[in-house]
C-alpha cells in the first residue's frame, strides 16, 4: 500500500505543529521565529572584521580589522557567528545547552552553516567536553551542532580528532586573562589522529564566541597538530561595546 506523504506530513503538523523556538507561539509552515521575535535577535552580517567576525558600527573595506585583531591575530583564520549574544537571544542559547531544546538543532546548523563559505575537503568538529563533563549533561551541543552542519555542508565530521585533556572550571565569570590561563594546555590531538589532521582546513564549532580564548587553544593544537588552517564557527558572540546595526 502506498502512503501518501503530503497527507501524512500534514497530519503530523496538525498534532505537532511548528513553534518559534523563542516564544513558542504556533508557526505557519516555516521553522524558526516568529515576526515578534525576529527582530529582537540581532543576526551578524557584514560589515565585520575579516578575521574574528566582529561586527562594526560604520561601513568599512571587507577586508578591515578590528583592533585586537590588527594587534595580535588569534591563531584560527576567521571566526563567524550567526547572532550577538544579548538580552534578547541568550535564552536561545540557554534553553539548548541546559534544558534539552534539541529540536533546535538543526535550524542553528542552518544558520551557522549559511555564515561560513564553501571549503572543499574540510573537517568539521566540535570544542570537546571533559569526559566527566559530557557524563554529566549527557551531550555536547557543539557535537549535535558540528555533525548537522557537516552533513549540510557535505564536510567530514570528525568528533574523535580533539579531546579535552583535562577538565577546567567553567569559563562564564573569568577575566579575559584567565580565561586564557584557564584553558591553557587542556586540549590535544591524539597522537594516532593526527595523520587525518594534517594538511586539512578544519572547521571548528561551539556554541559561544565570547573572548576567542578556548577557540584559540583549540586551533594552536590544530595546526601544531599538521592542520592546514582553522576557522571558527559559533551560534552566539559575546559583543561588549559594540553597536550591531
Amino acid at each position: 500500500m502506498r502512503v501518501n506523504l503530503s497527507l501524512f506530513n500534514s497530519l503530523v503538523d496538525l498534532a505537532i505543529p511548528l513553534r518559534c523556538i523563542k516564544c513558542g507561539t504556533i508557526l505557519g509552515d516555516k521553522e524558526g521565529l516568529c515576526p515578534i521575535c525576529w527582530p529582537h535577535i540581532p543576526f551578524i552580517s557584514k560589515p565585520f572584521c575579516a578575521c574574528c567576525g566582529l561586527p562594526f558600527e560604520f561601513d568599512i573595506d571587507e577586508d578591515a580589522l578590528c583592533g585586537p585583531c590588527s594587534y595580535e591575530r588569534p591563531l584560527y583564520t576567521t571566526a563567524r557567528s550567526v547572532f550577538a549574544y544579548t538580552e534578547g537571544s541568550r535564552d536561545l542559547i540557554l534553553k539548548f545547552k541546559h534544558m534539552d531544546a534539541l529540536s533546535s538543532v538543526p535550524l542553528f546548523a542552518h544558520w551557522m552553516a549559511r555564515s561560513m563559505g564553501e571549503m572543499e575537503g574540510a573537517l568539521c568538529l566540535p570544542v570537546p567536553l571533559h569526559w566527566t563533563r559530557l557524563f554529566m549533561r549527557t551531550y555536547n551541543q557543539a557535537a549535535l551542532l558540528a555533525r548537522e552542519i557537516a552533513r549540510l555542508k557535505g564536510w567530514m565530521y570528525t568528533p574523535s580528532l580533539l579531546v579535552r585533556k583535562r577538565r577546567t572550571p567553567s569559563q562564564g565569570y573569568l577575566s579575559k586573562k584567565d580565561r586564557i590561563k584557564n584553558v591553557e594546555r587542556a586540549f590535544a590531538v591524539p597522537e594516532i589522529k593526527k595523520h587525518h589532521v594534517f594538511g586539512k582546513t578544519t572547521i571548528l564549532v561551539d556554541d559561544v564566541f565570547t573572548t576567542g580564548a578556548t577557540l584559540n587553544a583549540c586551533s594552536k593544537v590544530l595546526l601544531k597538530a599538521g592542520a592546514r588552517s582553522v576557522h571558527a564557527l559559533t551560534l552566539g558572540r559575546v559583543v561588549r561595546g559594540q553597536q550591531i546595526f
